[in-house]
């Protein structure tokens, strides 16, 4: 079990990331004086009590060539929102799909995803398949790409303390 001070070591490391090695969870375990399995327990704990709400990956897509980057708005009526979600989360190009409230009158849209490629021709043929592919010719969409790139980062979940290094 780790004590209070390696816990809020470990907060402080694991919000910056992972470290890119084959055993993350040892290399931090060795950063706080402790092991992996113990870590691993750790994490989990945070994860089942939601101090932790997910754990994951944030990608910079714009180092990795994708710089046409589209969010899709639909406006789904209100009982088709799973049902069309679960469709555009089926194609492997959708990276986010969420619902959201509608802000009448001016944005009626309900239901977004997010599309990143190479270029905007791709991007647009892509959402035409899968228009096509699913049968959502009937459903109103906007397709908004990016202008501007927002610094990505993990979440955060603790403070460094005045006296630490």
């Amino acid at each position: 079990m780790l004590n209070t001070a390696q816990q809020h070591a470990l907060r402080l490391l694991i919000q910056e990331g992972l470290p890119l090695v084959s055993r993350p969870y040892a290399c931090l375990a060795e950063q706080i004086g402790s092991d992996e399995d113990s870590v691993r327990a750790i994490l989990k704990d945070w994860q089942e009590s939601k101090l932790i709400k997910r754990f994951g990956l944030v990608l910079n897509h714009h180092k990795l060539g994708y710089v046409a980057n589209a969010m899709v708005v639909w406006d789904v009526p209100d009982d088709a929102v799973e049902s069309i979600a679960a469709k555009l989360i089926g194609f492997s190009g959708v990276t986010l799909c969420y619902q959201r409230p509608r802000r009448l009158p001016q944005w009626r849209f309900n239901l977004f995803c997010m599309i990143h490629g190479k270029n905007r021709a791709d991007v647009l043929a892509y959402i035409d398949d899968i228009v096509q592919q699913q049968n959502l010719q009937h459903i109103e969409h906007k397709v908004l790409f990016s202008t501007f790139q927002y610094k990505q980062r993990g979440g955060r979940y603790a403070v460094a303390s005045a006296g630490a290094a």
